[in-house]
């Protein structure tokens, strides 16, 4: 297989831009833009899309942070949690629909590429009037998504990387080589990559590693048992299970398992080619939105010190500030450790090439794994079980916070 990377390399404290593929692959909505047909009318309310872990349990990210705005600011937060994601967005700006939110959090520039194929360049979001901010100069310059609109703001970064059991496997893969070794068959769990942001991440990783040649690591993969869920949640639900002892997660996944109290010889990192692969996801203002103070408001609540801090245990993620102006919860120091050797993609390195990509992709692989379903999500009366709610039915419903719930998955889908 030949080795080609596109996208940029980042080293510490600096990023060098690698040469591009040459010839890559080319309901019932509202008419009216003020209308919220999530609940029928309008309100105060702010009202803020993101995807499912974002909002499950008790002690997500979204929980505490619909709290903690709501007694300081005085604005209700209604979570709009589309199962089809930025997907549900594009298809509702195609028809001129109402979009029924106020920001999106979460956005990665994969989705902002998305966003610009179908409807555009510059759509969907506003570009962001960082004159009505007060934190934005706090932001880490490394974390930029390039995007010439301007329209989204980093609220934390991670970086992908293989989680395994040291107790099943006798050593970790290190290469993308060795995973498609007999001594891994069957043993690796991922992510979609047309629905999952972990799933996306890891096809751009191999990607960077093969070019073209793509694939045909993917056919090699799926000859070794490679296992596919629709998201990070799914995967990681198997993977608690013990179905499988390999999974395609976070650097930061001890982080969040020592938080938990979790046994943490099932929570073991490594990255691929002695690097990892960034994911950095923001925040953006839709350009519809009837409140754009309050959804500026919200924008600098994310980047005050006590929600990055927050973000950062409960997402298991970096924060997008510089150090000074936030402080890691302990255990990012006892057992987390930053990469020091990434890759990422900006909206530069993927503009004009991601939806090829996932087209070929789809084309060889897209009913590989139609027949793969997560088990039942753990028993909560198990100390190493993770609990959920279910965010959301179908497009149009919000989520529901009202269930009892012990804990939450790190990545947002």
């Amino acid at each position: 297989m030949r080795r080609r990377s596109f996208l940029r390399r980042v080293g510490a404290g600096s990023s060098v831009c690698v040469a591009g593929l040459a010839g890559c692959f080319t309901r019932e909505e509202s008419d009216d833009p003020e209308e919220d047909t999530s609940n029928g009318s309008m309100d105060d309310a702010l009202r803020v899309a993101t995807d499912p872990s974002m909002v499950t349990g008790d002690a997500s990210a979204g929980a505490w942070l619909k709290e903690t705005f709501e007694e300081e600011y005085d604005t209700e937060i209604r979570w709009r949690v589309p199962e089809a994601g930025i997907d549900h967005f594009i298809r509702r700006g195609e028809l001129e629909a109402s979009l029924g939110a106020d920001l999106y959090l979460g956005l990665t520039a994969g989705d902002l590429v998305r966003v610009d194929d179908a409807l555009g360049a510059g759509a969907l979001f506003e570009s962001i009037d960082r004159d009505q901010l007060e934190y934005d100069q706090r932001l880490r310059g490394d974390l930029a998504f390039d995007d010439p609109a301007n329209r989204v703001l980093p609220v934390g970064t991670r970086y992908l990387s293989l989680v395994f059991d040291e107790d099943e496997l006798e050593a970790p893969p290190t290469t993308f080589e060795a995973l498609l070794e007999e001594e891994y068959a069957d043993a690796l769990l991922a992510q979609d990559p047309r629905t999952s942001p972990s799933g996306l991440g890891f096809l751009l990783w191999t990607i960077v590693e093969y070019g073209t040649d793509f694939l045909e690591y993917w056919h090699g993969l799926t000859e070794n048992g490679l296992e596919v869920h629709e998201n990070w949640m799914d995967a990681y639900w198997t993977y608690l299970a013990a179905e499988r002892p390999m999974l395609v997660s976070y650097s930061t996944d001890p982080v969040r398992a020592a938080a938990d109290g979790r046994d943490l010889s099932r929570h073991q990192t490594t990255g691929l080619e002695g690097q990892h692969f960034q994911l950095t996801e923001g925040v953006a203002v839709f350009e519809t939105t009837p409140r754009p103070d309050v959804a500026y408001e919200f924008i600098d609540f994310l980047l005050s010190e006590t929600a990055q801090a927050e973000l950062a245990l409960r997402n298991a993620q970096y924060p997008a500030v510089e150090e000074p102006y936030v402080e890691l919860p302990d255990a990012f120091d006892r057992v987390g450790e930053e990469p020091q050797q990434t890759v990422t993609a900006d909206y530069d390195d993927l503009s004009g090439h991601l939806p090829g990509w996932l087209e070929e992709w789809d084309a060889e692989f897209g009913d590989e794994w139609a027949d793969v379903t997560p088990p039942d999500p753990p028993d909560p009366d198990d100390p190493d079980a993770e609990t959920t709610v279910e965010a959301t039915s179908d497009d149009e419903t919000e989520s529901n916070e009202s269930e009892p719930a012990n804990e939450t998955a790190g990545e947002r889908e």
